[in-house]
């Protein structure tokens, strides 16, 4: 029998430095297919110091509620804080769901609240539904790679509420904005236990020098073990400066020390959505497919017809991509320069 006690589809609104982060507007993408399939709304988590402002933005992008927690203890993410914030939101409106992105600061968060409200979390999620059980009760479904990526678990927690789970950046798709959207926002007053805030946040030191972000591109031309080395790299670069596009790379050459890790695309690295997706000498271990798999097109080379990466490729070129790539790198000039 379902539980009509909790209700809404709840989703922590992560920002850093007064900055909402891009996974807060896919999970609230999802938020909104999870929500109208159980015929109940969209509601955000904002928290921090001085953000009141940015609640209609999250409205825009599909929230029908945004809870704005505004408190100077919560301008920098400290884990007792922000548990006790979210912990008396959740125990007052009582969500369904709730969804986290699977982020330092989410894998940080989510557990430590699953065990203070005793339910369970499916952590690194990449496929999340609602579906009849067997009793045709609509439940929360999320799937999740499982046994070191060789499959895919779909895990339902039954009786515990809220249902929660984290959900890594890239997986899901944002809705397109709705300026002007109507909204409710409401301001929660947490009442903090300040004896327990152990720790303080003394200096916060920024890397100057950050990659740019793979997840973000719209082209990305992927390397794997069959491109050996910087040279082979230096081939793919060329062509993703044709093409408008970035490098990325598969985690064999990662753990070469040919690529850095900010790079790297799949289960360990990041999870990636562009419109091109290129793979040159990438087999396609599971793993990698869990981390590019949703690209709007995919195209393959490798000398090994039989390569499960031909499986999830739109298109598959089979031959040596040290020759493959820097003709199609010069043909392609060509056809611009037309």
């Amino acid at each position: 029998m379902e539980n009509t006690e909790y209700k809404n589809v709840y989703v922590f609104a992560e920002q850093r430095g007064g900055v909402i982060q891009n996974v807060a507007y896919e999970l609230l993408g999802k938020a909104c297919d999870l929500a109208q399939a159980l015929g109940q709304q969209v509601v955000a988590l904002l928290l921090g110091d001085g953000i009141s402002s940015q609640a209609q933005d999250l409205i825009e992008m599909g929230a029908d509620e945004v809870i704005v927690v505004d408190r100077p203890e919560l301008k920098d993410y400290l884990t007792e804080q922000y548990t006790q914030a979210i912990y008396q939101v959740i125990m007052e409106r009582r969500p369904r769901i709730v969804l986290y992105g699977a982020t330092t600061i989410g894998r940080d968060l989510a557990p430590r609240l699953a065990c203070k409200l005793k339910s369970g979390l499916v952590a690194d999620c990449t496929k999340l539904t609602i579906e009849p059980d067997k009793d045709g009760v609509l439940d929360f479904y999320s799937t999740r790679p499982a046994f070191g990526g060789n499959l895919m678990a779909t895990i339902v927690c039954p009786t515990s509420r809220p249902q929660m789970s984290t959900v890594r950046p890239g997986v899901m798709q944002k809705k397109t904005r709705e300026i002007g959207k109507q909204g409710v926002i409401t301001t929660f007053e947490p009442k903090f236990d300040t004896a327990k805030f152990k720790v303080r946040l003394i200096e916060t030191k920024m890397n100057e020098q950050k990659a740019a972000d793979i997840s973000n591109a719209k082209i990305l031309i992927s390397g794997g073990r069959g491109v050996h080395d910087k040279e082979g790299f230096g081939k793919l670069q060329a062509l993703a400066d044709v093409v408008g596009g970035m490098v990325s790379s598969s985690r064999a050459m990662v753990d070469a020390g040919v690529m850095d890790h900010a790079y790297q695309v799949g289960q360990t690295g990041k999870t990636v959505r562009p419109d091109l997706y290129m793979a040159c000498g990438i087999s396609g271990a599971i793993q990698h497919l869990a981390g590019m798999e949703e690209s709007n097109y995919i195209v393959a080379i490798n000398k090994d017809k039989y390569a499960p990466i031909f499986s999830v490729a739109d298109l598959g070129i089979v031959g040596d991509l040290h020759k493959i790539v820097p003709m199609l790198t010069e043909r392609i000039k060509k056809e611009l320069e037309k």
